[in-house]
């Protein structure tokens, strides 16, 4: 454990997964009230583009994969809401024209090369910079800023937006607003978890939340300590076996999801055995 915690790359990683472990399912909670849960999976799949762009140009990929991800948000959003393209179909439209384009730009790129392509796909520890870490911060900041003072609101538009409308909230502007908040919890936790596995780490500690769990406050919450705890685990796990990183975070959340599952189910079948008698 000392050993980790001495290297400089694993401090850099440990603090970049905390971060993350904190953001994702915070965000994650909003977007599966919301049945969105796919939602982080096209957003990633977009933002490879925007990696991918940055290689080709010359720019810091991180700066091109926000400017992406977050106008494909956006795009989702606005299709989803104003066009015939139903929520599903756009997000597959994000999936195919996502992962294209990103390939192709990466080949194109003198840059580039498919173990780039894999580091941002999955993760990877060694990358992780110091620059990562501060713009990690920075958007993570962004991020668990918005939930704190849109968390009343945004919950309402989850649970019905047509309350949400009723009740004279701008639906239009929390709804694109949320997008944008996923799109940048996206790019937070490429460098940790990895641009397919990300939606994981949004959605599994939320799954796994609620099966302990009734308010949305506790809920959120609660999501977070499993989110930190898998992300921190995760890396601490592949530092000892080399594997990229959002395989073992992933893995370790779906874990606490079914030892989730196991506890709620005992509880509640206790409460149900107490309430017969």
């Amino acid at each position: 454990m000392l050993e980790l915690l001495q290297s400089p790359i694993m401090q850099r990683a440990l603090v970049a997964g905390l971060l993350v472990g904190l953001s994702a399912p915070a965000v994650g909670t909003f977007i599966v009230q919301r049945r969105l849960a796919l939602l982080g999976d096209g957003i990633g799949h977009v933002a490879l583009t925007g990696v991918a762009l940055g290689f080709l140009t010359g720019t810091a990929p991180t700066l091109t994969a926000v400017v992406v991800a977050v106008l494909g948000a956006v795009a989702i959003e606005l299709v989803r809401e104003r066009g015939r393209t139903g929520g599903d179909v756009a997000l597959a439209l994000l999936f195919y024209g996502g992962i294209a384009g990103g390939v192709l730009l990466i080949g194109l790129s003198e840059e580039g090369s498919n173990a780039t392509l894999m580091s941002y796909l999955f993760g990877s520890v060694s990358t992780v910079t110091q620059g990562d870490v501060l713009v990690i911060g920075a958007l993570s900041a962004g991020v668990l800023g918005v939930v704190l003072a849109f968390g009343r609101e945004l919950f309402l538009l989850c649970q019905d937006p047509e309350v949400a409308k009723a009740s004279g909230l701008p639906v239009r502007f929390l709804s694109l607003l949320l997008a944008v908040t996923a799109a940048l919890t996206v790019v937070i936790a490429m460098r940790v978890v990895g641009l397919l596995l990300v939606s994981a780490l949004m959605v599994v500690p939320v799954a796994a939340s609620q099966q302990l769990t009734r308010g949305f406050r506790t809920t959120l919450l609660l999501a977070m300590v499993f989110g930190v705890v898998a992300t921190v685990g995760g890396l601490g796990y592949t530092y000892y076996v080399n594997v990229a990183p959002g395989a073992g975070i992933v893995l370790l959340a779906l874990l606490g999801f079914a030892l989730a599952l196991g506890v709620g189910t005992f509880i509640r079948r206790n409460r149900t055995g107490e309430s017969r008698r």
